[in-house]
């Protein structure tokens, strides 16, 4: 039975992908009126193509030769503006595990320290409430500033967007597991720092990584931003640059390597966190 259900989801999914290109082609190919055009935007991309008549949407059949021709070099470089999308993700992705994994380096041992200690929790609690919600990128000025470095601020957006989701479940986390197994410990008399790496982190562990795998997703979302704003490398400067050339078919298969990767992402921590996982 739940091979069946698994061939109906693969049917359904493709019957979905297979009715949102009909609508793709059919809405790229269809007589349209003339467009009202703001004034503003036509005078920031230029009135021909504002109107679609220098570079209209491109349907599914031309996105796919464009994606065809990047699968074919994807790792060319041919100066400052023209690197092969290939590496433009490798750097992307290079940028966001850097980040995250300073992140989790600080954000895990002291998401441990506040849920374990009351005090520690109660204190460091105004300053996380507080930070929490600062968009990373009101952080980049700041970065720019400080580091005079695009690469490293980048990185510096990343480790801000990635530390709350596991510092906050890392500290939840810890701080729920049950009393029944620490009295045990303590009642065996168990080192503090046994007890912390036999008992309170395989209990905790997949709270742990449930806010890494938070973390990931935002991290890749805030990249693309990120990259916009300091240019040089990376997918989000690729779409900057792409947009300025009015490639819209470049910018169609960047979002979808965005999407793909992004996706990856999360399918290898879910399947992490399903390596920690228990019942009890």
């Amino acid at each position: 039975m739940p091979v069946a259900r698994r061939w109906r989801s693969v049917l359904v999914s493709f019957v979905i992908f297979v009715l949102v290109l009909g609508a793709w082609q059919a809405a790229t190919h269809s007589e349209e009126a003339a467009a009202v055009v703001d004034p503003a935007y036509a005078a920031l991309v230029g009135n021909a193509a504002a109107s679609g008549g220098k570079t209209p949407f491109p349907g599914p059949g031309e996105v796919a030769a464009q994606l065809w021709r990047h699968l074919q070099d994807p790792f060319y470089d041919r100066g400052p503006n023209d690197k092969g999308l290939g590496l433009q993700l490798a750097y992307s992705i290079a940028r966001v595990l850097t980040g995250f994994l300073c992140a989790a380096l600080v954000a895990i041992p002291l998401g441990f320290l506040i849920g374990m200690s009351r005090t520690l929790y109660e204190a460091f609690d105004p300053f996380i409430q507080v930070l929490k919600p600062v968009s990373p990128l009101a952080w980049m000025p700041l970065a720019l500033y400080t580091i005079k470095d695009a690469n490293l601020s980048a990185m510096f957006v990343i480790f801000i967007c990635s530390i709350w989701p596991m510092l906050i479940n890392t500290a939840f986390g810890v701080g729920s597991v049950r009393q029944d197994w620490l009295n045990v410990a303590r009642t065996l008399e168990v080192p503090r720092l046994r007890t912390a790496c036999k008992v309170i982190l395989p209990a905790a562990a997949p709270t742990i990584m449930t806010g890494m795998r938070i973390s990931i997703g935002i991290a890749w979302l805030v990249i693309v931003a990120a990259e916009m704003l300091i240019g040089g490398t990376g997918i989000g400067y690729f779409v900057w640059n792409e947009w300025n050339n009015l490639s819209i078919a470049n910018i169609i298969c960047a979002i979808l390597f965005i999407g793909l990767i992004g996706m990856a992402l999360d399918v290898l921590l879910a399947r992490a966190a399903r390596l920690v996982s228990y019942r009890e």
